[in-house]
């Protein structure tokens, strides 16, 4: 499978394991509790919730009509990397519009971000997509593969998205940890590379100046 190739992305060092905030984001739905809970190496901590009356007219169910529970805070978990010296930090934002007042506070001190996308709902990326790139937060984009969705090129994804060419796009299934890691080690590697160039063409201050 796509998600199946090497995960081999950095040499294995001997410095101290870095330790990064990652986070994952998405519309309702899309699979940013599943990606965290069959990722994570430790118990995941979720926050979900049953969906009540209370969201009718509020919270949109076309597409997930199965959905009974939501996320109305945050997911967490964390998984290694030995081979990179890295322990990964996951934070899952919750879905909902009524519910963006926290990412801030979620998004604080990562590296990096995960849009998860449904193409059930693609419109509900949007939003998230918007909010990396106005925070200019290295993000890529993982197109959750749900049962019975339609399959669509990986670049007619990035045209509905209006994604730069440099933003990674990549299939994923989210209850699949290597699948999960693939997106993970995708994202690390992307974030890594907007850092390195952004340290080569920061402007180099003279003492003359």
């Amino acid at each position: 499978m796509f998600w199946r190739e090497s995960l081999q992305v950095f040499k294995p060092s001997e410095q101290p394991i870095s330790q990064l905030k990652v986070v994952i984001a998405g519309g309702f739905g899309a699979g940013k509790t599943t990606l965290v809970a069959r990722t994570s190496e430790i118990e995941p901590i979720s926050t979900d919730e049953q969906l009540t009356t209370a969201g009718i007219g509020t919270d949109r169910l076309d597409g997930v009509e199965a959905k009974t529970s939501t996320t109305v805070a945050f997911d967490f978990g964390r998984i290694s990397l030995r081979s990179q010296n890295l322990d990964l930090y996951l934070f899952g934002t919750p879905g909902q519009a009524r519910y963006q007042f926290m990412w801030n506070d979620i998004v604080d001190g990562a590296i990096g971000a995960v849009v998860l996308a449904d193409t059930r709902r693609l419109e509900d990326s949007f939003d998230p997509v918007n909010y990396f790139l106005r925070l200019g937060l290295p993000f890529i984009v993982g197109v959750n593969l749900f049962e019975g969705s339609a399959r669509y090129p990986i670049e007619r994804v990035r045209e509905a998205l209006r994604l730069d060419a440099d933003v990674p796009v990549v299939g994923c299934d989210a209850r699949d940890s290597r699948s999960g890691r693939h997106v993970l080690i995708t994202l690390v590697k992307h974030a890594h590379t907007r850092a390195v160039r952004a340290r080569h063409t920061r402007p180099s201050t003279s003492l003359a100046d």
